[in-house]
């Protein structure tokens, strides 16, 4: 984080001068410091980052791969006269620990086109698809395995939070 924090001063000044580094530099701690302090940041969420740098490219990796397959889905639902689009609602329970992995999966959710997450409460995620057939396999699919993984990798290196 600190490392992106000096970047974003840097291109944000659009030129790089010794000047500018070392105020970025000290900048960049003191946002850093705050962060950890008053928004419950830490570096040990930066380690965990860094050693899960592969598993999140691969989740968002398969995220860009379901987002493109969900493209052609509504797509040939739009451009099909045969089709009756038949809108749905569906609500599931998820058994999450963290509030990042439902973050992660209704941003997920909503970044796949034909869905968008309606609300979470707690567990409870409702979700309106534009046809009941983006809402099959929705409780169990690959974004929830994988933050499921996510939060057990956490687990098995800082227990729990």
């Amino acid at each position: 984080m600190l490392i992106f924090l000096f970047f974003v001063w840097i291109i944000f000044n659009g030129r790089l001068t010794a000047e500018i580094a070392l105020i970025g530099a000290l900048v960049s701690v003191c946002i850093y410091f705050f962060i950890c302090k008053f928004m419950g940041y830490s570096v040990k969420i930066d380690i965990f980052a860094l050693r899960n740098a592969g598993f999140m490219f691969r989740y968002f990796a398969i995220l860009a791969v379901e987002i493109v397959k969900a493209n052609f889905s509504v797509v040939k639902m739009i451009m099909s006269s045969r089709y009756d689009v038949e809108p749905a609602i569906v609500s599931f329970d998820t058994d999450f620990k963290t509030d990042s992995a439902r973050v992660m999966l209704a941003n997920s959710i909503t970044l796949t086109p034909g869905t968008i997450t309606v609300s979470v409460e707690g567990d409870r995620f409702t979700v309106h698809c534009l046809d009941k057939s983006l809402a099959e396999g929705i409780t169990d699919s690959v974004f929830v395995r994988m933050l499921h993984e996510f939060e057990e990798r956490w687990d098995r290196i800082y227990g729990d939070r």
